[in-house]
């Protein structure tokens, strides 16, 4: 298989998980336009919420590439009566992980929020709008599993079909419960919340009715409780990355809690700027999800030489594709932030800012790739300790330090992140190039 082979068939796994990732990022960036047209208040209220809702949804995150993972790499085995075993374990955990993280969740969200402004209507807003938001984290679960699945075995669009009929229903739903339609009270920003949920719940529904017939002839629930070592594998690839995407979603908190102290109008920016990166990098992750399916698949056929290749071609792809769409965040900032942002000062303090978010993208199109490949090797831990030093040794010290302690406001934020992602990118290469992921065994 050459190159062009190669890149072609990246595109024919990544493109559909993008569409997937890009539909789950687009329910935040919904809530947000919608809620944009209420004010910067409502705005901050639910970037507050959503972060923490992040926080929680990361905790269980690692469900999906440890599905993937396992499955891929049974196909890659020819075990195919084995393939849904993975998704079993899937489902059972979210059930187990998701229920009492949703009550605990629940009934502390008021002193969490607490934490991330001292502004008492964004907090009202806030504490009503992740109460809503938690409820769907057991769907959440079940969804996250389901990826993995569908993933694993190269079947990706069945996944993003069901995305966007979730998207559809999000929009019908909350526009519905904010404003007040169909002879139901406006809730306001609350109802962006509500109408997320129901949503995702609607999307849980679906995709059960879509997989189950399929992973049953795959061996769904084909095993003994006693039997525990499908369970132990997915937990021992799971934990890590749930581990990582903790410390990335807390990161993210703190960040928004030092913009905080910048003033309730520089957090609604900045939950803006934060949302158009994640939205934007979601290109490079979901290409870089279909390199977990293809390298586990090539390990476990035993051609590593053929692993490494797919890092290397996957890093060309998504580059080129993340600059292009950091493009517009270049030549058309004002006319981007104008979608989100209701004020003229608002937009022009996101300006600069938003720009170099657009450079920190393509800089970091090698790590989000690679950390994914690494997934797919099981270098989970790998992952999690570089992860988690950048983040929280390096960036959140220094965005303290350099935004409010020295006045350079998020403009010096956004500009230090662009160093951030640069060196992670860095260290990335080199431990995808000394080849060492190739010996673990999953």
């Amino acid at each position: 298989m050459n190159r062009l082979q190669r890149i072609k068939t990246i595109l024919t796994l990544g493109l559909p998980i993008i569409g997937g990732m890009l539909s789950q990022s687009v329910l935040n960036l919904v809530d947000a336009a919608m809620v944009g047209r209420l004010g910067e208040t409502a705005l901050a209220g639910v970037g507050i919420g959503g972060y923490l809702n992040f926080l929680a949804v990361s905790l269980i995150l690692g469900l999906s590439s440890g599905v993937q993972a396992l499955v891929a790499r049974r196909r890659g085995q020819s075990l195919y009566n084995e393939m849904a075993t993975p998704l079993s374990w899937g489902i059972i955990l979210a059930f187990m992980i998701a229920i009492p993280l949703s009550i605990l969740f629940f009934f502390n969200a008021e002193p969490l929020i607490t934490l991330l402004s001292d502004d008492i209507q964004a907090q009202t807003i806030a504490g009503d709008y992740f109460q809503y938001r938690i409820l769907a984290l057991l769907a959440v679960g079940l969804n996250l599993s389901f990826r993995g699945y569908w993933n694993g075995i190269n079947r990706p669009m069945v996944y993003l079909r069901i995305l966007l009929a979730v998207q559809i229903f999000n929009i019908l739903i909350s526009y519905t419960l904010i404003f007040g339609y169909l002879g139901l009270p406006a809730m306001g920003a609350p109802g962006a919340g509500l109408g997320t949920t129901l949503s995702l719940y609607i999307g849980a529904i679906l995709f059960a009715l879509v997989t189950l017939p399929s992973a049953i002839k795959n061996g769904l629930f084909h095993f003994k409780l006693s039997d525990k070592a499908g369970l132990i594998s997915l937990l021992r690839l799971a934990i890590p990355h749930s581990i990582q995407q903790f410390f990335f979603a807390a990161a993210i908190v703190v960040l928004f809690w030092i913009i905080g102290l910048l003033g309730t109008a520089q957090q609604a920016i900045g939950h803006i700027l934060i949302n158009l990166a994640l939205l934007l990098i979601l290109p490079g992750v979901g290409l870089g999800v279909a390199t977990t399916t293809l390298v586990s698949h090539a390990l476990g056929q035993h051609n590593t030489a053929l692993a490494s290749r797919w890092g290397w071609d996957v890093i060309i792809t998504a580059t080129l594709i993340m600059f292009l769409l950091s493009l517009p965040m270049w030549f058309f900032p004002d006319l981007l932030l104008g979608l989100f942002l209701a004020t003229d000062q608002a937009i022009k303090e996101a300006h600069e800012p938003l720009m170099l978010t657009g450079l920190a993208i393509c800089l970091d199109a090698s790590a989000i790739v690679l950390t994914q490949a690494l997934l797919g090797a099981g270098a989970n831990r790998v992952v999690m300790l570089i992860s988690t030093l950048g983040q929280w040794g390096f960036y959140l010290p220094l965005a303290w330090l350099i935004g409010p302690w020295l006045g350079y406001g998020l403009t010096g934020i956004w500009l230090l992140q662009v160093f951030h992602r640069a060196g992670s990118s860095l260290i990335y290469i080199y431990i995808w190039k000394r080849k060492n992921w190739v010996h673990i065994r999953i």
